[in-house]
């Protein structure tokens, strides 16, 4: 699985990770530390990579637009060190890798985490 960490969590993450084997960039490493969301979203999809970020609009983005791809893991908790990120974002991508393979929206608060399968459906009117 392939990741791209979001402005907001910590450089070191991406560091760990990738010690652990798992193919992670951070937006400030490939030139996207000051990019708009959309701009965030056509690079993770063109590199078939997962957005993990701390902004709702990712979600709201992917909603309106009907997309399918890509994958994008909202954390719901702010302040976590690199370490912490790191080895919640190993045993969160481990488990959920069916569905972020597929195209899911995770929201993420301490250990409970919600799926819901892209694209999203509109809801009745």
């Amino acid at each position: 699985m392939k990741v791209l960490l979001d402005q907001g969590l910590p450089r070191s993450t991406a560091d760990l990770l990738r010690g652990w084997g798992l193919d992670c960039v951070h937006t400030g490493e490939v030139g996207l530390s000051k990019a708009k969301d959309e701009e965030i979203l056509l690079q993770a999809r063109t590199q078939n990579r997962v957005v993990v970020t701390l902004d709702a609009d990712f979600h709201r983005l992917l909603a309106l637009t009907g997309s399918s791809q890509p994958s994008v893991v909202r954390l719901r908790t702010q302040g976590l060190k690199g370490v912490e990120l790191a080895n919640l974002l190993r045993g969160l991508l481990e488990r959920c890798e069916a569905a972020l393979d597929a195209g899911a929206l995770l929201s993420v608060r301490g250990h409970h985490v919600r799926i819901r399968k892209l694209p999203l459906r509109p809801g009745p009117s």
